[in-house]
């Protein structure tokens, strides 16, 4: 496979605007959209439509969040086949993963990276997320740095002003790691891989989400070890449960100083207290 054949994850199209009642013709940056498939030694497993851009990090933040691993280092090798028809990220995972992955295995089509569509039984969809340990404490004025500190760092977003994005932030660094995608699970997964890669665990710091926040932006946090994720949009009731049942501090409705915290509000101090766990 060769890299020059992966779409450019943004595309100049023709567009007429109209403009005070003026119809003007001019060009736009949309952000490009693909299947991607997973396989794992050649067993297909999911086709997300995604943003072709940090594959790798998405492949190995999508197989973590699917638990058909635990660790990076598990994922042997990956290839990454680029089609006319789209995108394969092809795996190879141990004898004893593909083993236990095989009991549980699916088959879903994700339409802009929706990771509940399709499901073979609906026990999968609420599987219980693993519970976080204590993470950080933090001061208001903290938690507003740090979603304040995202928009900068949102290239495609910036071109495009239709992808969302997620990031990692510590108190020590701020932004570590920011991923985007046209499909905000897809960015969540892709962050997720990246930290992985690079051996980052999840209990030194926060997620930032753009989007809102549904039940399976709460799983892939837990997933991750984050104690707190911190959003810019509302949350579902689903998401709240799931965040209070696994330990997470859910904030959402973030707008500069104000926001809204939803469960596990202990984390959330007047002054400021590093802590980890």
């Amino acid at each position: 496979m060769s890299a020059s054949r992966i779409p450019k994850p943004t595309m100049r199209v023709a567009e007429t605007a109209a403009v005070g009642g003026v119809l003007r013709t001019g060009k736009r940056i949309v952000p490009e959209e693909v299947p991607v498939a997973f396989t794992y030694n050649r067993l297909s497993h999911a086709v997300m439509m995604a943003t072709p851009a940090d594959l790798e990090d998405f492949a190995v933040g999508f197989s973590l969040a699917e638990r058909v691993v635990d660790r990076a280092d598990e994922i042997m090798e990956l290839e990454i086949v680029s089609r006319d028809i789209g995108i394969e990220l092809r795996m190879w995972i141990g004898e004893d993963r593909i083993s236990s992955y095989s009991d549980r295995r699916r088959y879903l089509a994700g339409p802009t990276g929706c990771g509940l569509c399709g499901m073979e039984s609906l026990i999968e969809t609420v599987r219980p997320a693993p519970n976080v340990s204590a993470g950080l404490k933090l001061s208001p004025d903290r938690i507003a740095t740090a979603i304040a500190e995202m928009p900068a760092l949102q290239k495609l977003n910036h071109e495009t002003r239709a992808v969302h994005a997620a990031a990692f932030w510590t108190p020590a660094d701020g932004i570590v790691a920011l991923r985007e995608d046209v499909g905000r699970h897809n960015a969540l997964d892709k962050l997720a891989g990246a930290l992985a890669r690079e051996g980052i665990g999840g209990a030194g710091g926060i997620v930032l989400l753009t989007s809102r926040v549904s039940v399976e932006m709460v799983q892939k946090t837990a997933i991750l070890g984050a104690a707190i994720l911190v959003a810019v949009s509302a949350p579902t009731a689903l998401a709240i449960r799931t965040a209070d049942a696994c330990g997470i501090t859910l904030i959402a409705i973030a707008r500069g100083q104000d926001f809204e915290i939803f469960s596990h509000p202990g984390r959330i101090v007047e002054e400021q207290v590093r802590h980890v766990a």
